[in-house]
């Protein structure tokens, strides 16, 4: 297993079990404990997890993990989510989408089904289809996020208040009936609002971890979204919230 796969499951398993010693996850990498040692002081000293004596513990509450660690980025879940969304896109549209690992496999998706014109803030999905013949690519400008591979702030706020879209998928990092739509930082909050209220119809992508889930910037009410797309593993009542404040709720199954 290369050194950034250990590191991707190192941090899907200490955020699911909450902790993980030396020894559990020796056994699960099949790797010797000296080299756990030296993956948890790498993970550590990037602030990704914290080390305790014999283990570690999650980084911090709702920690914002960065795009190239989400263990997930291409679960049958998030494929099964994109499918569905990209169904919604009616030929000759103009879709925008912000950052994330689901709204990328929208664009896969979209891209090889082609032609399509992509409004989008995501620097890997733009380095991902700009050759692409059948993708007419715009790419929003802005202060680039690390975490995220967006790009934004006010100048993509004025770029996108210039352009409209017919269709814009949100990625987002939480979304509630009573806080709607939220993520971990302000200025990408505020460029997603634009995404948002520049689009005839917003969708929102999301697997069932993010649902019911508050972080710390508001995107927009839930009233806003006219669509959810997320998976069976969804809980039902927060769900049926959501719906309850006028969403079209879409379940899919991967």
């Amino acid at each position: 297993m290369l050194r950034s796969d250990r590191h991707v499951r190192i941090l899907d398993h200490v955020a699911a079990q909450g902790s993980a010693d030396v020894t559990q996850l020796s056994r699960l990498l099949g790797v010797s404990p000296a080299t756990v040692r030296r993956d948890l002081r790498h993970l550590s000293d990037q602030r990704l997890l914290e080390r305790t004596h014999g283990g570690a513990l999650p980084g911090g509450l709702s920690i914002e993990l960065p795009l190239q660690h989400r263990a997930d980025q291409r679960s049958p879940q998030k494929q099964a989510i994109a499918r569905a969304a990209a169904d919604l896109v009616p030929e000759g549209a103009v879709v925008g989408l912000t950052g994330g690992s689901t709204t990328t496999e929208v664009a896969r998706i979209l891209a090889d089904r082609g032609p399509v014109t992509l409004v989008t803030n995501a620097v890997n999905i733009a380095a991902a289809l700009v050759l692409r013949p059948t993708v007419d690519l715009i790419v929003i400008g802005g202060t680039a996020r690390s975490e995220s591979y967006e790009l934004v702030g006010p100048i993509a706020e004025k770029t996108l208040a210039d352009h409209h879209t017919d269709i814009a998928f949100l990625g987002v990092d939480g979304i509630s009936a009573a806080h709607g739509c939220t993520t971990h930082d302000q200025l990408e909050a505020a460029t997603d609002r634009a995404f948002a209220r520049h689009s005839s119809r917003t969708v929102v992508v999301a697997d069932h971890s993010k649902i019911g889930r508050t972080t710390f910037a508001k995107i927009c009410p839930a009233a806003d979204v006219h669509c959810l797309i997320t998976d069976a593993a969804a809980p039902p009542e927060h769900l049926d919230a959501i719906a309850s404040t006028g969403v079209a709720v879409t379940v899919v199954r991967g």
